[in-house]
């Protein structure tokens, strides 16, 4: 079994992140590699991701079963591939830091069975907390981008190593 935990804090209170949160099609198509969520019923969805490790990239339909959704701080979850003998857990936690902000923590777990499961685990376990990061990322610019909150401006990558050099070269001159 493979676990992988991120947590970020999110620019605005508990209340509009449990809001965005309790819609699973948001999740979904803010999760990395997610194309198409269809939700069965209040419970159960089906997601369509594509997932690549190096030059392997596969498609795969995800059936996601939400077990508890007691918001506005914790939701957990668990979800197979449906032609691929893959499961997994996980779980959103949300904490109020004050009126302005939230802590949320997403927690999930990969496990695989058969000939295959090396393969699955091989595969995800670098992935998997890439995966986390990316997808708390997302929510958080997401959830602050919906609240009228200025995001930070992307660096292009000129100006990422631009900034690399100068300090290098700084760092370098006060030694």
């Amino acid at each position: 079994m493979i676990e992988a935990e991120h947590s970020v804090t999110i620019d605005t209170g508990i209340d509009p992140v449990w809001d965005y949160v309790r819609d699973i099609r948001k999740w979904a198509l803010l999760f990395p590699g997610c194309s198409d969520c269809e939700v069965i019923d209040e419970r159960n969805s089906k997601w369509v991701i594509k997932v690549g490790a190096g030059g392997m990239i596969k498609t795969v339909n995800v059936l996601v079963d939400v077990h508890n959704w007691d918001g506005p701080g914790r939701v957990d979850f668990t979800y197979k591939l449906e032609s691929e003998p893959v499961t997994g857990s996980g779980s959103y936690t949300a904490q109020k830091q004050g009126d302005a902000a939230t802590e949320i923590t997403l927690q999930l777990t990969v496990s695989g069975s058969g000939a295959m499961a090396p393969m699955w685990e091989a595969m995800c376990k670098p992935l998997l907390p890439q995966m986390a990061k990316a997808f708390s990322g997302k929510l958080k610019s997401d959830i602050e981008s919906g609240q009228g909150i200025p995001q930070a401006p992307k660096l292009s990558l000129f100006a990422r190593i631009a900034r690399w050099f100068s300090r290098l070269i700084w760092g370098a001159a006060k030694t």
